[in-house]
């Protein structure tokens, strides 16, 4: 018994190492080891970002099904900035872990300092347009007038605030690619327990505070998205301790590290602004089939998301394991953290995958009590979680290459499958053979098994390890 609480009590130690917000070298020492460093507080922390949209969409459900459709359509939409944010993030995050690989720490400050530069540029001019096309978006992807009557200022409200986000998004790449997870992590316990206390108190009214509805969510996402990234600044320009070497001459435009920085950027947006399209077109299908199906779907989609997300965090891994080790040379190092890598994130969203398709009703049930749009939400979730193994192979394999600083190879598979396949055949399904949403559901699993295979295809032959940048 003894030896079982000493076993127990290291592998809390270890845990609590991992979360300090320390740099790691993943270059050298033992892989298995910095793997788990990593993927602790990257599973957390994607957990913490999934746990953000599932309290809101807790809170949201009790104002109605119209106030769930327009956060579903909003959430849509926001795909759009979220690629904008996770794009430029994947850009930095591959300079940076290869600048820290090489152990040129003042190259990756500069990095740093161009990355949030011109996240900035890119959030101001989408968050003017968001705000002033937000009613004609919501038109286009079908949402009725009682929709748009009581979403509109929701819209307004989180397009308005996209910096918050993006910049989340974009700060915490930086210190995934010097291989400090923890920080990031940080981050979004901050923005996350904000919000938790922030969303109830706008939405339904408190003290002097007055109930504000919807837009108190939108409100309160922002807001506490906002803390979030004043710890995150607060800790890059103040914490000795990071390998981020930030100096006074690295605040001035660098055409060059621009240049190389918007080049992985938009491959990166490019990857999930395929993705997000593809999620819009999707859900325009969807909404072929009344606000039931609308609200199902939103709903399986966000339980899908909360599942996935933590998986995103393990991929992220392998993004920066392959980083710093082709910087520091060490190219076998780099392939087999991949193949290690992907395993783990199998064994993680395989284990879902099974608890999703036996007890579904359990997960819906949290969010709708309607007969009608329980049942369609419950048939969502097991068709979508059929795929959620190729899920798992398909985003490793996905961020390694990534991670290499290469993101043509990867936006052109999702243009293939995303896009040519998948579109075409969610429709066929859908409407053709008149399947409803669960044809669209079908898709999504059919295309993420093709899209896994043929980045496994593409890592097997290699090209990724001679990337340059």
């Amino acid at each position: 018994m003894g030896k079982v609480l000493q076993n127990l009590g290291s592998v809390w130690q270890f845990i609590l190492f991992s979360l300090k917000g320390q740099e790691l070298d993943s270059s050298r020492g033992n892989l298995n080891k910095a793997i788990l460093l990593l993927a602790i507080p990257m599973i957390l922390e994607m957990f913490m970002e999934s746990l953000f949209s599932i309290i809101d969409i807790y809170f949201v459900s009790r104002l109605g099904i119209n106030s769930v459709s327009a956060v579903g359509l909003t959430e849509t939409l926001m795909t759009i900035i979220y690629a904008m944010g996770l794009g430029i993030g994947m850009a930095g995050t591959a300079i940076i872990a290869r600048r820290t690989g090489e152990k040129n720490f003042t190259k990756a400050g500069s990095a740093t300092v161009q990355v949030i530069l011109l996240s900035i540029i890119f959030s101001i001019v989408t968050g003017i347009l968001g705000f002033i096309f937000a009613e004609d978006m919501l038109t286009l992807l079908g949402a009725s007038p009682e929709v748009i009557q009581e979403g509109l200022i929701y819209t307004q409200w989180i397009f308005a605030g996209n910096i918050t986000v993006t910049l989340l998004f974009v700060i915490n790449g930086v210190f995934r690619g010097a291989g400090n997870a923890g920080i990031a992590l940080h981050a979004l316990w901050i923005s996350n327990l904000f919000n938790i206390i922030l969303d109830p108190i706008f939405i339904f009214g408190l003290g002097p505070i007055p109930a504000m509805g919807l837009e108190g969510a939108a409100i309160a996402t922002v807001l506490g998205r906002l803390l979030g990234i004043v710890f995150q600044l607060y800790t890059l320009f103040k914490k000795s301790t990071l390998n981020l070497h930030i100096k006074r001459n690295h605040f001035t435009l660098k055409a060059r590290t621009l240049k190389r920085l918007i080049r992985l950027s938009f491959g990166g947006m490019g990857q999930f602004v395929i993705e997000s399209v593809s999620w819009i077109l999707l859900i325009k299908i969807v909404s072929l089939s009344g606000n039931a199906a609308l609200a199902a779907y939103t709903i399986a989609y966000r339980i899908t998301m909360f599942t996935l997300l933590p998986g995103w965090g393990i991929a992220n891994v392998s993004a920066t394991l392959v980083g710093q080790n082709l910087g520091a040379g060490d190219i076998s190092r780099a392939e087999i953290s991949v193949w290690k890598t992907t395993k783990f994130n199998m064994i993680f969203l395989g284990f879902f995958s099974v608890l999703f398709i036996l007890y579904p009703e359990y997960f819906v049930g949290l969010f709708t009590s309607e007969p009608e749009v329980l049942a369609e939400g419950i048939k969502g979730l097991q068709l979508l979680s059929l795929g959620f193994i190729f899920f798992a192979v398909g985003m490793v394999l996905g961020q390694s290459i990534n991670g290499a600083g290469d993101t043509k190879t990867p936006t052109i598979i999702n243009i293939i499958v995303f896009m040519v396949i998948q579109i075409p055949l969610a429709y066929i399904f859908a409407i053709i053979f008149n399947m409803g949403a669960g044809g669209v559901y079908l898709a999504i699993t059919i295309c993420y098994s093709l899209h896994a295979f043929i980045n496994f295809v593409v890592i097997r032959q290699g090209h990724w390890k001679k990337v340059v940048i």
